[in-house]
């Protein structure tokens, strides 16, 4: 049985999206469907979340797209991380990093 997915927090497709294209450019589906894979079903990053979200990313310069092929050898745009867009990456990974480890705390039992 595949788990329920999750609520996705405010900020979080950003992140997921950034992780996603540092291991390498794809297409929107594919990032999406990457992140399901990788949670194994925990994480679904909905249609229109998804492409609000990188078009906000490009706006901000952190990721680029192009037109190219996808593997079924469709046209596709291709979204790729920016060095600024590393740049951000590593400050919000160490920002989501602590929040989830403060999260654990209370989490925790007394």
């Amino acid at each position: 049985m595949s788990p329920t997915p999750l609520d996705l927090l405010p900020g979080t497709v950003d992140i997921l999206i950034l992780r996603t294209l540092a291991w390498k450019p794809m297409h929107g589906y594919r990032i999406a469907r990457f992140v399901r894979d990788r949670t194994e079903g925990a994480l679904v990053i909905e249609s229109a979340a998804l492409y609000q979200a990188l078009h906000r990313l490009q706006r901000k310069k952190w990721i680029r797209s192009a037109w190219g092929l996808s593997e079924h050898n469709r046209r596709a745009k291709i979204y790729e991380l920016t060095p600024e867009g590393r740049v951000q990456l590593r400050a919000q990974s160490r920002a989501m990093k602590s929040y989830v480890a403060s999260l654990s705390l209370m989490l925790a039992p007394f």
